[in-house]
């Protein structure tokens, strides 16, 4: 089964890091990426750019409206994602574990949906 890992945290959690301490958790996100590979868990994944990058689009009426950053009241933001294969939810969660952004944020883990499934 295929599950979506959202990586949240707060930018200034982040920005207040030393090089040393940013570079440290890159190497470490790196690394789990490169074990979600090999065990064959990863399916795909990427790091967004900061919040202040984001723009939020709303269709109503047939009217499109666009909003700069994130449209969320809250002091953490989706940073990143993984893409990866599961066996269920406790493997999935476990491999979750290991994403070391998890130490100064979170990840949420939800399975997809598979549309055609409810056709």
């Amino acid at each position: 089964m295929k599950y979506l890992c959202l990586v949240y945290f707060e930018e200034k959690t982040m920005k207040a890091m030393s090089k040393d301490q940013w570079d440290s958790l890159n190497d470490e996100c790196i690394a789990c990426g490169a074990g979600l590979r090999s065990s064959g868990h990863f399916l795909g994944g990427e790091a967004l750019h900061s919040v202040d990058t984001a723009t939020t689009l709303r269709v109503r009426g047939g009217k499109v409206s666009t909003t700069d950053g994130p449209f969320a009241e809250t002091k953490e933001f989706l940073g990143g994602f993984l893409l990866i294969e599961a066996r269920d939810l406790n493997q999935a969660l476990n491999l979750a574990a290991g994403v070391p952004v998890g130490k100064v944020g979170k990840v949420e883990v939800r399975p997809l949906w598979d549309i055609s499934e409810s056709l």
